[in-house]
């Protein structure tokens, strides 16, 4: 199969990718690089996926070769490194619907578009974000609470409580303390969920690490101005302009569930030599993706993305090799544009 018609927004693809984070967009650089026409659709109006939504500048620090990039910065090189081949990207639409379509599948878009494509990969991540909540800040919500941080340069010389154990956490303390004026991190437990090495720059930085803690109490009139923070020893009432509340986020596959792929805990079943789901040519990578022992890691679902669409390749064109070629080889760069459909 060739995309002969893959600049008509209704025509045919070799590849649909449904999703534009990390291993979305790199998906699309493998199906270019393997020769094959691709398409990114994606429920968000710009490329990134949930890293471009919620942490475009939270350092990431596990992308091999790259001692820290922020969210944004990689996903700006991720879209730069698809863009010799063309892509084309189909922003602002919720893929709902995948039927079969000959040999290969229709994706249907909540605005009334498809998607015709032989092979799919599903790069959808963990879905649609749902915050989890702080109970006692959800009347400050924008109003000095937040669940992320869009931009960390608006919580300079403020007084800054964070809330939460995890990896987010953490991150978002370090990011802020040379900013703010004060930065505090509450943790329920004794102990923390993020990396070791992470939890050891918190504890050596001039963050304030309260453990077994809970922000119980959030005072202010028109915006949040100060916080109380209760442990076993009593109430603490603190300064606080900004609260960042890490407490993670609910997902769901949303339309994507129902699709027909097996699912296990919620997450597409995928074989791990090929990606392939439970539907002949329907690949799942990423988070939203699981197998036996798969560690959830933005480098692993890069690999994840190249395996997927190296096995789309032979199935697309038999007789072509599952090995591609070399990245320095002369025919490997590209040649399309990458363009927005409307």
């Amino acid at each position: 199969m060739t995309g002969t018609n893959a600049g008509d927004p209704d025509g045919y693809v070799d590849i649909a990718v449904v999703g534009a984070g990390p291993s979305g967009l790199y998906a699309a650089y493998y199906a270019g690089f393997r020769g094959l026409s691709c398409a990114v659709v994606d429920a968000l109006d710009e490329p990134g996926g949930q890293v471009a939504a919620l942490y475009p500048e939270k350092p990431i620090h596990d992308v091999a070769g790259l001692p820290g990039v922020k969210g944004r910065e990689l996903v700006a090189a991720l879209v730069a490194q698809a863009e010799p081949f063309g892509p084309r990207y189909l922003l602002g639409h919720t893929a709902t619907t995948l039927t079969p379509r000959g040999t290969g599948w229709t994706i249907g878009t909540d605005r009334g578009r498809q998607v015709h494509a032989g092979a799919v990969v599903i790069a959808a991540g963990l879905g649609r974000f749902v915050p989890r909540r702080l109970p006692c800040a959800v009347p400050y919500e924008g109003r000095g609470v937040a669940y992320h941080v869009p931009d960390p340069a608006a919580h300079r010389d403020k007084d800054v409580v964070v809330v939460g154990g995890g990896d987010s956490a953490v991150d978002w303390a370090l990011t802020l303390a040379p900013l703010a004026r004060t930065t505090t991190l509450v943790h329920r437990r004794g102990t923390f969920r993020a990396h070791a090495h992470s939890v050891k720059q918190l504890l050596d930085s001039p963050v304030r690490v309260l453990t077994d803690a809970r922000v119980t109490a959030c005072h202010g009139t028109t915006r949040l101005a100060e916080v109380e923070i209760t442990q076993e020893a009593g109430t603490l009432r603190l300064p606080a302009q900004e609260l960042v509340a890490a407490l993670g986020f609910s997902a769901a596959l949303g339309p994507l569930a129902d699709w027909g792929a097996a699912l296990e805990d919620g997450l597409f079943r995928a074989d791990p030599a090929t990606r392939e789901t439970s539907l002949p040519g329907v690949y799942a990578v990423g988070d939203g993706s699981t197998h036996p022992g798969r560690v959830p890691l933005i480098s692993v679902g890069f690999g994840e993305a190249a395996t997927a669409v190296n096995h789309a390749a032979v199935a697309l064109r038999p007789g072509s090799r599952l090995a591609p070629a070399h990245s320095t080889d002369p025919d490997a760069a590209g040649g399309g544009t990458a363009r927005t459909w409307s």
